[in-house]
């Protein structure tokens, strides 16, 4: 028990470090020119984008000592992500349908690569990791759609990592290969989250598809069919409804919080 306990400790701990290190290497290094590196956030304030790149690399790095199968699927989403941070950067749409729409009219947009390749990631690890070909089918999805939902919540600062936290504490409690990816997300999102609540970075969608990667790949690997199928409904009706999840993770959590009924709905799609 201690042991399998420390695994899940030194997962934790050496994400994190890799994460916080990462984003300091690249804080200094300025790859490409400052200019690439900084967003406007919603509130107006200039953020920076080396969370999300260091949070991949300590994800994958973290995931392939585990399952190698993991790693792959971490970096292909955040590669895809980070095509999108880069070339999609003045793109206004939003959501799969967004995107989706523009194929039906012909034009291949940015979030339509991602979309696709994030989904061959998500299908490509679920042959390796799951033996059934229903099995397969459903730990794509889980990846792919847990890679979407995390993206989905980035809307506001801490929002992604938080969804990360929250929702990998539970797979802390299992032992083996499970737990173990569970603590490298959490070790990941625990590290970037301080900088991104204060709004000086932000994980844009190299970190966030990564991170929700990394979370998906956690549920398939300590699941078994029943779970998998459960989790997999749980991702798709969230991707259906995304713009009411996108849009109840933009209230803020004071209101949230004082149990105050927020006026949401009618300002969905707004930065």
């Amino acid at each position: 028990m201690i042991t399998r306990r420390s695994s899940r400790s030194a997962a934790f701990a050496v994400a994190a470090c890799l994460a916080r290190g990462g984003a300091a290497v690249l804080r200094t290094a300025v790859p490409g020119g400052r200019a690439r590196w900084e967003r406007t956030n919603f509130a107006g304030r200039t953020v920076e984008l080396y969370a999300g790149p260091a949070a991949v690399l300590a994800a994958v790095a973290g995931a392939a000592r585990v399952r190698p199968a993991v790693a792959g699927a971490v970096l292909a989403a955040g590669a895809c992500g980070a095509y999108d941070d880069l070339v999609g950067a003045g793109d206004p749409r939003r959501g799969f349908r967004a995107h989706l729409g523009a194929l039906r009219r012909g034009e291949v947009t940015s979030g339509t690569v991602k979309l696709g390749g994030i989904c061959a990631a998500g299908l490509l690890a679920g042959s390796l990791l799951k033996e059934r070909p229903v099995d397969r089918v459903l730990a794509g999805v889980v990846i792919a759609g847990a890679a979407h939902f995390v993206n989905l919540v980035d809307v506001r600062p801490g929002r992604a990592a938080g969804a990360v936290l929250a929702l990998a504490a539970p797979g802390l409690l299992r032992a083996g290969p499970a737990g173990e990816l569970a603590a490298v997300a959490t070790g990941v999102a625990a590290a970037v989250l301080p900088d991104d609540l204060g709004e000086r970075a932000m994980l844009g969608d190299t970190g966030a598809h990564a991170l929700g990667a990394l979370l998906g790949a956690a549920v398939v690997v300590g699941n078994g069919r029943p779970g998998l199928a459960a989790h997999a409904a749980a991702v798709v009706g969230a991707a259906v409804c995304g713009e009411r999840v996108s849009g109840v993770a933009r209230v803020p959590w004071r209101a949230r919080a004082r149990g105050r009924a927020p006026v949401w709905a009618g300002r969905l799609g707004r930065p």
